[in-house]
């Protein structure tokens, strides 16, 4: 099975990308040898948006998978099975950039939360109205509105975004790295993708992760804090929203 160059890793913000269709499934699941479509994993949605074929057709697509939890692979979902696309056609895959665009601020601003309240993470979602991480927190936060305004004074830094790569020996030896108990970094690639939140020399958060990011914190915009809701003895889950929506 070929393998999908993942365009999003080195430019979440390339909206269009040519490539060439390398096959197609039987229920009409489409392959490209290089995507800017992000994968459903890590509690972060798959794009959607549409292939253009070189006549102008357009191609809707609702969403990308890792077909059978392959994480070398993404396959865009047709919302119609019957497109007529065939492997080794040209199109120019544009994805729904609105929508992107408000999971990576969404997605930035949920690291931000995991350094405001310190605790492991159980779990997380990323919506494009609402997001929320499960942390393991026996007792509530005593005072909600604080987190709120230790969230925004961290995205009002102008805190820039970086991707760096490590083995997994390195990992293997600082295991504090992963914060997600639910979800662990993709391995047997030998590296892994970590995101790094800094300002100047001063790293504020580091941390493996896979999905998208905006470059600086300035482009989230002001958070706020949702419901705090407990989900079993010990975890409670977290939920924010962009403030101005």
């Amino acid at each position: 099975m070929t393998q999908t160059e993942f365009l999003f890793r080195n430019d979440a913000y390339l909206t269009t990308a040519a490539a060439t269709i390398s096959s197609v499934g039987e229920d009409g699941g489409i392959f490209l040898d290089r995507s800017n479509f992000y994968a459903t994993s890590g509690g972060q949605p798959g794009d959607s948006g549409f292939l253009e074929r070189e006549n102008g057709d357009k191609i809707a697509i609702v969403t990308c998978v890792h077909p059978d939890g392959d994480k070398g692979r993404c396959m865009l979902v047709p919302e119609a099975a019957d497109h007529g696309l065939s492997a080794g056609e040209q199109v120019t895959a544009h994805i729904d950039w609105d929508n992107r665009y408000k999971l990576m601020r969404m997605h930035t601003a949920l690291h931000l939360l995991s350094v405001v309240i310190p605790l492991p993470v159980t779990g997380g979602s990323i919506g494009v109205a609402k997001s929320r991480l499960d942390f393991q927190m026996p007792e509530p936060p005593e005072d909600k509105d604080a987190l709120a305004d230790q969230l925004n004074a961290l995205i009002e830094r102008n805190l820039d975004v970086q991707e760096e790569w490590i083995s997994e020996e390195e990992l293997e030896a600082n295991p504090d790295l992963v914060k997600t108990m639910s979800v662990k970094p993709p391995s047997g690639q030998g590296k892994i993708r970590m995101i790094r939140i800094v300002d100047g020399d001063e790293t504020i958060d580091w941390q493996p992760c896979g999905g998208t990011h905006v470059a600086n914190t300035q482009e989230i915009g002001m958070m706020r804090l949702g419901k705090v809701e407990k989900k079993g003895k010990q975890n409670r889950r977290v939920a924010i929203h962009f403030a101005d929506e």
